[in-house]
């Protein structure tokens, strides 16, 4: 392994080469751009192609294409750019083709602006096609997570035969930060998809479609895709605790504006507040039932999101009315600064009583 000095796109794009993507299809749109502008430099260099493309919806295309024929691919883009693909996503998961896609979300809705925002948490979770399917989402909040869930990301899309979301926002496409870069991968050393169509040879005939005709054949077919979501719900949820083992209030973040909130239960460390963090870094499926066990001994919880309030809605399913939920929210590319999340903290702890209650025993919460 070696350590080098990467921003989160480039550091996103070791990751792809190190899980042995060889392939890349996209369009430039900040603040994602980086991520083209780095493969161009570095597929070829391992053998690899690069295809820039006139608009997303083309790369979504190629990225099919190539997934048809067993490759790792890759595509990324930003907050409109998604939008753009949603189609393509219900075709990918209803082909049961293994993707990733990077999604640097910015600051919507419309053009907006190229300034970091979460705002893309419903487009990402829920999904903007057709039909009954899932796409995996995973949430970096560092440089050095947005290599490893990369990684992790292709091995997640091949497992399950399925598109895997990567949700990052501007922040972290510019970010530096030190980052271990793993051994890579020889993607001849893969195992073999025998589903992938190509060279025939000797082999029967294979065929890959998304369009059922007759009504029973696509039920079953969706019945196969719950069963795989169900799965997936079952064995792949993931999240991270900081400083929740005797917390009264604990903060529910993710991505950047969890990075934000440590530094900020940080400073209210300090003074006495016992503050924790909750991080959901698998977004879908979303751990609700370590957050609804974590309510057993925390009644009261803060979400804080950099936008108007989206994932604060998964937050209340998880609790189901075990702890208060309250929203911090700053739509619109604003990121407040740790100082700023500590008042907001600080004012909702004191507001609650909580500096009130007596010292108890140390509490335990997620993992």
């Amino acid at each position: 392994m070696s350590k080098q000095l990467l921003s989160g796109a480039q550091a996103l794009a070791e990751g792809a080469l190190a899980a042995g993507c060889r392939h890349y299809f996209g369009c430039p749109l900040s603040p994602q751009s980086q991520v083209g502008d780095y493969l161009a430099q570095r597929l070829p260099q391992v053998g690899g192609s690069f295809v820039q493309v006139p608009s997303e919806p083309a790369a979504l295309g190629m990225l099919l294409g190539a997934a048809m024929a067993g490759a790792r691919v890759l595509t990324s883009s930003s907050s409109p750019g998604l939008s753009l693909i949603q189609e393509g996503i219900s075709h990918l998961a209803a082909l049961e083709l293994p993707v990733v896609i990077a999604d640097f979300a910015r600051s919507g809705p419309g053009l907006g602006n190229d300034h970091p925002a979460q705002s893309d948490y419903f487009q990402a979770t829920r999904g903007g096609g057709h039909g009954d399917y899932r796409s995996l989402v995973l949430a970096p909040d560092s440089v050095q997570e947005l290599c490893d869930l990369t990684i992790r990301a292709f091995d997640l899309a091949d497992t399950y035969r399925n598109p895997v979301l990567l949700l990052a926002d501007g922040l972290l496409a510019g970010l530096k930060e030190p980052v271990e870069l793993p051994r890579p991968i020889d993607p001849a050393a893969l195992p073999a998809k025998d589903w992938a169509l190509g060279n025939r040879g000797e082999r029967p005939g294979r065929t890959l479609t998304s369009y059922y005709p007759e009504p029973k054949f696509l039920e079953n077919h969706n019945y196969k895709l719950v069963r795989k979501y169900d799965a997936v719900t079952r064995d792949q949820v993931d999240w991270q605790s900081h400083e929740a083992g005797d917390a009264r209030l604990v903060v529910v973040a993710y991505g950047s504006a969890a990075r934000i909130a440590r530094g900020a239960i940080a400073r209210l460390r300090e003074r006495g507040l016992k503050v924790g963090l909750f991080r959901p870094i698998t977004l879908w499926p979303f751990p609700a039932k370590p957050l609804k066990e974590l309510c057993r001994v925390v009644r009261h919880l803060l979400v804080v999101e950099l936008n108007a309030g989206q994932m604060v809605e998964d937050v209340r399913l998880a609790v189901a009315g075990r702890a208060q939920v309250n929203l911090y929210a700053r739509p619109g590319g604003v990121l407040p600064s740790p100082d700023q999340v500590a008042h907001r903290i600080s004012h909702y702890y004191h507001q609650a009583r909580l500096h009130e209650q007596d010292q108890g025993p140390g509490r335990g919460g997620g993992r």
